[in-house]
């Protein structure tokens, strides 16, 4: 079996297939694996020799461009993870960063004469036919391929994208290696991550094949598209699928800024804070809401548009929650915020970080310590890698593991945080991730964010005004949340056959320890009443009342006690 015949019968990836082609040829896994060694080997032995001679940081700078140049020269695998430390300015020194910033779009560029051949084979014209101008070289180069900048006959500005020569098996060996070198290691890991590793490297391996695939990406970018079609802040380029195969993509050309070009930016008449919030919404409006995420949000394929809107391109490698796993990480917020450590050991049960027969019963106390100590702490002291790194402790005293699908997303969170903190180094995801997840439980669009919402605010059969104080002043946080809508959705809520459990629960909080809450419904008041002027809240509840009968509004207000009837004590 030729390397041909392997990928023509089947271009996904496939780790038996790839283990079975190499198995039969030692000599190429030798091969590479001695050259990726032997050019780690040199590094390190180059910085333990600074550090012997006390030469660090004279030589800071050119250690920098030898790990650049040591991972462009390993190729598009090792590519990848440097673009994925080149957004972790929390993880990585200075002069390293500043280097590995350029593996985004600064990559050398393939031979033209190639690209340009390749793209008359896949699209079956010559060059002059396809399009009315196409740049003379690359202007952008990154790790699977490079962008000519081009205009079609019919005016519009194009972007071209042609895949590097040789990519697949390129890709393959570097897979069959990580895979193998995953079941070495994972015996000898002290983390439960290792009980899933090959696992996380054929999740990687099945993303990169994907990636690979731009009808696929095409594809991705439409469905992309669709979920943020109501989205003022988000831009996607158009495919045009005349143009467009296997290794060619041709899309819509967006002009606009790196994020990590905060100058450009600020010039620009753009508020680095606002560009910074649109990106984690439309994060966790990803994850959360559509169940359908960019797996590779890296400073190279987001950008801030002149507009003030983002832009996103690159879809090759996204993935998919389906609807069971999207319910349990909102279930897993709320139990968050709401400090049920058991409920939320459950859900860690539900979305494969424990096994079902795990004890959860000596995990819930570990969490509670944990957790209580990072959800109390100031919000300025917290972030998403606070999380996951104290998260990491557990997995050294509990059967914790990283199922593979959550290594792609816990990649994505961590990269976007470190996009917003090279436009601010004092952001804190919560302070936009909180109001996000507030607002969308208090609008309660859909059942089942009513259902969790219920679960936020009633514990133990009572009412928690606490915590509904705390959700209101969360959500207006930023500034960006109108109360009147969420009240009118609530009232019609309140008015439906749906609500009638809630009716009654309310009539018990606003009445219950032999009480009439007053001053917890003062304090909420004090909260909204500037969102809620006379003229505005009449017009909204007048409108709601129409769309029920007289006799289903009257059925519910002799439900609400009369003052005369309430000891105000």
């Amino acid at each position: 079996m030729n390397w041909q015949t392997l990928t023509q019968s089947n271009r996904k990836y496939d780790a038996r297939q790839i283990a079975r082609y190499y198995g039969l040829r030692p000599w190429l896994a030798w091969g590479r694996t001695i050259t990726i060694v032997w050019n780690f080997i040199w590094f390190i032995l180059g910085l333990k020799l600074d550090e012997w001679q006390g030469v660090t940081e004279r030589n800071k700078l050119k250690r920098a461009v030898e790990l650049r140049k040591l991972l462009v020269g390993l190729g598009p695998t090792f590519i990848k993870v440097g673009q994925a430390l080149s957004t972790r300015p929390d993880l990585v020194r200075k002069d390293f960063l500043d280097e590995l910033v350029k593996l985004q779009d600064q990559l050398p560029a393939f031979d033209n004469a190639i690209a340009v051949k390749l793209i008359e084979n896949e699209l079956g014209h010559s060059i002059k036919e396809i399009f009315r101008e196409l740049s003379p070289a690359p202007v952008a180069a990154a790790s699977l391929g490079q962008v000519y900048r081009g205009r079609l006959h019919t005016g519009e500005e194009v972007a071209v994208k042609v895949q590097r020569p040789n990519l697949r098996p390129i890709l393959s060996l570097d897979l069959y290696l990580m895979r193998w070198a995953a079941g070495w290691l994972s015996p000898w890991l002290p983390l439960n991550l290792g009980h899933d590793l090959t696992l996380i490297v054929d999740e990687f391996g099945t993303k990169l094949f994907e990636e690979i695939d731009y009808l696929n990406e095409g594809r991705n970018a439409e469905r992309f598209a669709t979920n943020f079609r109501n989205d003022t802040s988000v831009k996607v380029p158009a495919i045009y699928w005349r143009y467009t195969s296997t290794r060619v993509l041709t899309l819509e050309w967006l002009d606009g800024f790196k994020l990590t070009d905060t100058k450009r930016i600020i010039a620009a008449g753009l508020d680095p804070e606002e560009i910074i919030k649109i990106g984690v919404t439309t994060g966790l409006q990803q994850l959360l809401e559509h169940g359908f995420f960019h797996a590779d949000p890296h400073p190279g394929n987001l950008f801030a548009m002149p507009d003030g809107r983002m832009g996103y391109i690159d879809f090759g490698m996204m993935d998919q929650l389906d609807e069971t796993t999207k319910e349990t990480l909102v279930d897993a917020v709320v139990h968050l915020i709401n400090k049920d450590y058991t409920d939320l050991a459950q859900d860690y049960v539900k979305l494969g970080f424990l096994t079902p027969d795990t004890d959860i019963r000596p995990i819930v106390p570990a969490l509670e310590a944990l957790l209580d100590n990072a959800i109390n702490q100031n919000v300025g002291d917290f972030n998403f890698k606070t999380i996951t790194d104290e998260f990491s402790k557990l997995m050294y005293d509990f059967p914790f593991r990283v199922p593979a699908k959550f290594a792609l997303i816990i990649r994505s969170l961590v990269t976007q945080e470190g996009i917003a903190l090279s436009l601010n180094s004092n952001f804190k995801i919560v302070e936009v991730a909180y109001p996000y997840v507030a607002r969308r439980l208090l609008r309660g669009e859909s059942p089942q964010l009513r259902r969790r919402l219920l679960n936020v605010l009633f514990k133990d059969g009572k009412f928690q005004w606490e915590r509904l104080e705390n959700m209101i002043a969360i959500a207006r946080s930023d500034n960006s949340f109108d109360v009147l809508p969420t009240a009118q959705m609530g009232l019609q809520y309140l008015l439906s056959d749906e609500g009638k459990f809630l009716q009654q629960q309310l009539v018990i909080a606003l009445t219950e320890d032999d009480r009439l809450h007053a001053q917890e419904v003062q304090r909420l008041w004090n909260l909204v009443k500037d969102d809620l002027n006379p003229t505005r809240l009449l017009d909204a509840a007048l409108g709601v009342l129409t769309q029920f009968s007289r006799e289903r509004v009257a059925a519910i207000l002799p439900a609400f006690p009369t003052s005369n009837s309430v000891k105000n004590r």
